[in-house]
């Protein structure tokens, strides 16, 4: 698949792709692991009805399949440090404990001493347990509960954060359905000095109520004009929708120059094996 911008396919953008999964997902996870290229990174939740022994199975799992775990850590939803030092030994113990997602959370209110993933990256635990690489939250869609303001002063603390503890880091984005505010959002993202790379989010193919539900969920637009664009619309529920045009659009509209360096990270809404299946039909 060529684009008009040079050097820029919808083939390249797919080199490097990264996708997610819950901690019940492991029999689909070795379903689908025939189909990803090895060492994907693979993200695996930190949900409110999930448990240490079902997030470190996963991520112990990724590991075997011969992939590259990414354990969220929720912020908000750790009762004490001990808790925290807790799962990065049982990390530890599986090889699964380089590379964490360190974010927020759900909860409104902090379960114990975490406010946010800021706390988190600060703490000194990270590092304590081998932690060399981790990855925060971006939101070119903005966030329903905190200003715009505030996740920029909070998205340049957490960079500065990062390269004064030593870690690598990267930038996952929530997904979205419309490219144009994820290419102003890199743009501003450059102009303020952070270099991160950026591992953008994009919806796996899933029926058209599920990503309309997903969107509603996390604040995500999806007006009637955005959903033509990405291809569907709001008038038929009923199908499937996959990412071809939003993928085609960012490939043809991203400039290394201006952007940055980015990625494509999935959220597996229909399926791992849907998406890997459709990233390999498209690579």
């Amino acid at each position: 698949m060529t684009t008009d911008h040079p050097g820029t396919t919808s083939g390249d953008l797919l080199k490097g792709f990264s996708l997610e999964m819950t901690g019940k997902d492991i029999p689909a996870l070795q379903a689908a692991a025939p189909s990803l290229p090895p060492g994907t990174p693979v993200n695996v939740t930190f949900l409110g009805n999930e448990d240490l022994s079902m997030r470190v199975a996963a991520a112990a799992a990724v590991k075997e399949a011969g992939l590259h775990p990414v354990p969220h850590i929720s912020a908000r939803r750790l009762a004490s440090t001990g808790e925290l030092d807790g799962f990065l030994e049982a990390l530890v113990q599986v090889g699964s404990g380089s590379h964490v997602f360190a974010v927020g959370g759900d909860p409104t209110e902090p379960m114990g001493p975490f406010p946010d993933s800021l706390s988190l990256i600060t703490s000194g635990r990270l590092e304590a347990f081998g932690v060399n690489t981790v990855s925060i939250a971006g939101y070119p869609d903005g966030h329903s509960e905190i200003e715009a303001d505030a996740l920029w002063s909070a998205l340049e603390a957490k960079n500065a954060a990062l390269r004064e503890r030593g870690f690598e880091g990267e930038i996952i984005t929530q997904f979205g359905f419309d490219t144009v505010p994820v290419l102003d959002w890199l743009t501003t993202l450059r102009e303020r000095g952070i270099t991160l790379p950026v591992r953008i989010g994009v919806p796996g193919p899933a029926g058209i109520k599920r990503l309309l539900g997903y969107a509603r969920r996390f604040g995500v637009a999806s007006s009637a004009g955005i959903a033509k664009r990405y291809g569907f619309s709001l008038g038929n529920l009923l199908g499937t929708a996959g990412p071809e045009r939003f993928v085609a659009d960012l490939a043809r509209d991203y400039d290394p120059a201006r952007h940055g360096e980015i990625k494509l990270h999935f959220y597996t809404f229909g399926g791992i094996k849907t998406t890997a299946d459709w990233v390999a039909t498209h690579r």
